[in-house]
């Protein structure tokens, strides 16, 4: 996969660039391969600086409603500057962190809609700065993500959207400007339950989990939100049965609350 266009702070007869990566299924705390190929045009040109990073689209919420923005979360410089021959190729491998906290693309083998991530690739020439298109990367949950993931899946939850929001969760050890929620509709047993929102929050040795509760508006006086934030290995996460665990903590939040 990757992506070819004319540079337009070259004008005619520029160069153009093409990002390929070799593998676009990564997980958090991987590594994503590639290299990016410079085509030059029909004059020698001198390449000031060339990065490769990784991008998401995330919702901002302000005074009128909402409105969505480009993020870039992590960036490399690929070496300095050089010139591009005229009809040469300079190619220049990469590879690219995913940070742990990266929002998960991909869930039960289904791209999750609304999830733009991507590699995107910058070439700085003659004072000016130009930007590829958005390369995609599929992010695939953690083994310890999945695990929550498949005990709401055994509960019977079902998956109804996902999307990236600008903000911090407080009491985390996030460290980006934005985190992922990962909706769910709550199944017939859980009455009183409208939805369920998950968000992960992961380092290289463990993540937050957090949940926000979402009870039906109308049964009772008012809808309100319940939350929960618990922290799991991702190296010691198989010895707990999650589905029980979630299970046991919905039936007492709901006959604390009348909900069950």
């Amino acid at each position: 996969m990757g992506f070819k266009k004319l540079l337009a702070s070259l004008g005619a007869g520029g160069a153009s660039v093409e990002t390929v990566l070799f593998e676009e299924n990564v997980v958090p705390g991987g590594v994503v391969q590639g290299e990016v190929r410079i085509q030059g045009g029909s004059v020698p040109q001198a390449i000031q600086g060339l990065t490769v990073g990784l991008q998401a689209r995330v919702e901002v919420e302000h005074g009128d409603g909402e409105a969505k923005r480009d993020v870039e979360f992590t960036r490399v410089r690929l070496g300095g500057a050089f010139e591009v021959q005229a009809g040469a190729v300079h190619t220049v491998p990469f590879g690219l962190e995913i940070p742990w906290e990266t929002p998960v693309t991909t869930f039960a083998g289904q791209p999750l809609h609304g999830m733009d991530v991507g590699v995107v690739t910058e070439l700085a020439i003659a004072r000016a700065v130009d930007s590829g298109d958005l390369d995609p990367v599929q992010v695939h949950p953690l083994p310890a993500q999945q695990a929550i993931l498949d005990a709401f899946g055994r509960l019977g939850f079902r998956f109804k959207s996902a999307d990236l929001e600008q903000g911090v969760i407080h009491g985390t050890r996030q460290r980006l400007p934005f985190y992922q929620e990962i909706e769910f509709f709550a199944p017939p047993q859980y009455r009183g339950l409208s939805q369920v929102e998950l968000s992960f929050v992961a380092d290289d040795r463990e993540m937050d989990v957090v949940l926000e509760m979402d009870k039906k508006p109308g049964l009772f006086s008012e809808g309100s939100d319940t939350y929960r934030s618990f922290t799991v290995g991702l190296y010691d996460f198989e010895g707990t049965d999650w589905a029980a665990y979630l299970n046991q903590w919905l039936a007492e939040v709901g006959g604390r609350r009348n909900w069950l």
